[in-house]
Order: structure tokens, then C-alpha cells, then sequence
């Protein structure tokens, strides 16, 4: 039977994606902090598991649901590089390496981007604390010399499902918090400040008057897995890919139709002097909300990419409903 390896799937992405390799026909073998199969840190087996695999997908990363405290920080950025390293060394001590290795990355590594989207071949990266673990999670995954193994990451928009994100955004609008999310000028912190040893920007906490029509870039979690299988089959494939439909919003239509789907009349608008102490409550972060984010999936679409939800209303309808 063909092997492959799902490292860091304990999320809502990777338990969808396994029952989908298991149904293509794979044995699948998990790694993650206690297995089931294999736990991070066992380098032997990490690479008996790697060795003769057809396929690696890594989704490991502490969620960025989270405050960015020093803990926190640390802990993002370490989660992501660590556990791809520790891939990256068992493919190259592999007899039999993968084919295909495909590692999670995030359309978060482009910059804020109101005036148009950001491709794989033009799209400019950003600065600042997010950014900055994209980029080292990418340096760690390409830095490598594996010149049997077909690499991609995957930069993923915001993935509509059932997780964490889609859950606090759906939940607002059922109680009436979903207006737009305004951005504005707010006391100055230093938790979006560049991390690592190629930390970039200037430290300060940005602030943009985008009166809710900051982009909002996403991806139905079923075609998240379409895509990966797609990725599969083509190869040509290789490098930096959008995981992002076609059709982006921004917060204002984002919001209005979270409010049509869960049948809720009005929502309150959120300004960041509001958002501030009501994310340090919920233990996350504006961020999450307030950057702008516009990507394009130029490489899938120039491959032929089929998306089974392009368009927001029906994704919303069906991550609302079921």
C-alpha cells in the first residue's frame, strides 16, 4: 500500500485531510506531539516514516489564535521552523525520499494590501512579527538541498470551516457583534514586532484608516484538500502556491454575510478602541481581523484549478448550516 505521512493534523485541516488520504488509498502515518504514530523529537523514526513515503504533508504550528505575549511568540515561531527542520533532515538521511513534500505556510507572508492582490510571481512580502515567522518557516523548508523531493508551500488564506477563526467570526454576528471591524490609530505596543535573527520592521503597532474595507482573502477548507490532491497530480507544481479563492471580499461584505446566514438583522460595529480590550479578553489578537490581506491563486487558476466554492455566500451557507 502507498505510504503517507501527515505530520501536525490534530487540527480541523488535517482531520479532513486524513479521512481523504485514507479514502485515496494510503496508509497513513501521523506525527505529532504524541503521535499517534510518531512523536516530534524521535529523528529515527521520523525518517523510517519519511523513507519510502510517496507523500509528506506538514500542518504543524501552534495556532495563531493567541495573544502574542514573549511566550507566545517564541512558541509560534518555533513550532513551524522546528518541526520543519526536523522533516527536512529525515528526508535527506532517507534511502527512498518522498516524491512530494508539502508544508503549510501562510498568505500572511505578503504585505498589507488594499491596492491590489498579491501573486506568487508579483506579490510583495511585508514586515513585522507575522511576516518575519512566514519567512523563516520558508527558509527552513527550502533551504535544503532535496533533489529527489518535489517541495511546495502551501500559503493559505484564511480558511473558512470548522475551526477556531470561522467559529469566533460566526459567533459575533449570532450576538450581534457583526458589523465591520474598523481600523484606526490606537496606543502604541511592541507585539507585532519582528522575531528572529532577520527581524524586520520598525516595531510599532500598525494602524490604518480602512474603515472596514480591509481585504479579507479565504479558502473553503474543501478546497484546501482539493488543492492539495490537485498539487499532487501535477507535477509541475513546485514552490510557493496561494491557497486562496479567486474571489476575495473585504470585512464589510465578509461581515454582512456571516449576519444573512445566521439570520441576525444588525451588527454593531467594532472600531479597534473596542476590538483592543475585547481580543485581550478573548486572549487573541486585532490582528487577526484588521490586516488586509488580498492574494491571488495565480498558479492554481494558471493550472487549470477548479474551485468548489469560489464564491463567499455559498462557502458562509455551508460552514453556517452544514
Amino acid at each position: 500500500m502507498t505510504r503517507a505521512v501527515l505530520a501536525g493534523g490534530s487540527g480541523f485541516i488535517g482531520g479532513i485531510l486524513a479521512d481523504r488520504l485514507r479514502e485515496d488509498g494510503y496508509d497513513l502515518i501521523r506525527i505529532g506531539r504524541n503521535g499517534p504514530d510518531v512523536r516530534w523529537g524521535d529523528a529515527a523514526a521520523i525518517r523510517d516514516a519519511v523513507d519510502g513515503a510517496e507523500l509528506v504533508v506538514n500542518l504543524a504550528g501552534k495556532s495563531v489564535n493567541c495573544r502574542y505575549t514573549d511566550t507566545n511568540r517564541q512558541e509560534l515561531l518555533r513550532s513551524r521552523t522546528e518541526t520543519t527542520r526536523e522533516l527536512a533532515e529525515a528526508i535527506a538521511e532517507a534511502a527512498h525520499p518522498p516524491k512530494l513534500w508539502l508544508n503549510a505556510s501562510t498568505a500572511t507572508i505578503y504585505r498589507y494590501a488594499m491596492d491590489g492582490p498579491q501573486t506568487e510571481s508579483s506579490g510583495q512580502l511585508g514586515e513585522g512579527f507575522s511576516v518575519d515567522i512566514a519567512k523563516a518557516w520558508e527558509r527552513e523548508f527550502f533551504g535544503p538541498e532535496l533533489p529527489d523531493t518535489r517541495r511546495v508551500a502551501l500559503r493559505m488564506a484564511i480558511v473558512l470551516g470548522d475551526g477556531p477563526a470561522t467559529g469566533m467570526l460566526v459567533n459575533l454576528a449570532r450576538f450581534g457583534l457583526g458589523g465591520p471591524q474598523l481600523d484606526h490609530g490606537w496606543f502604541g505596543h511592541r507585539r507585532y514586532r519582528g522575531i528572529g535573527e532577520h527581524a524586520s520592521g520598525s516595531g510599532a503597532a500598525p494602524a490604518h484608516n480602512s474603515a472596514g474595507r480591509q481585504m479579507f482573502s479565504w479558502i473553503h477548507v474543501a478546497d484546501v484538500v482539493h488543492a492539495i490532491e490537485f498539487i499532487r497530480d501535477h507535477e509541475e507544481i513546485e514552490g510557493p502556491v496561494n491557497l486562496s479563492t479567486p474571489n476575495p471580499s473585504d470585512n464589510r461584505t465578509l461581515m454582512r454575510e456571516l449576519r444573512a446566514a445566521v439570520g441576525m438583522p444588525f451588527g454593531l460595529p467594532a472600531p479597534r478602541a473596542i476590538l483592543e480590550p475585547a481580543m485581550w479578553l478573548l486572549r487573541t489578537e486585532p490582528e487577526l481581523v484588521l490586516k488586509s490581506r488580498w492574494v491571488a491563486p495565480e498558479r492554481l487558476v494558471d493550472a487549470g484549478f477548479e474551485f468548489a466554492y469560489p464564491e463567499l455566500r455559498p462557502a458562509i451557507q455551508q460552514v453556517v448550516n452544514g
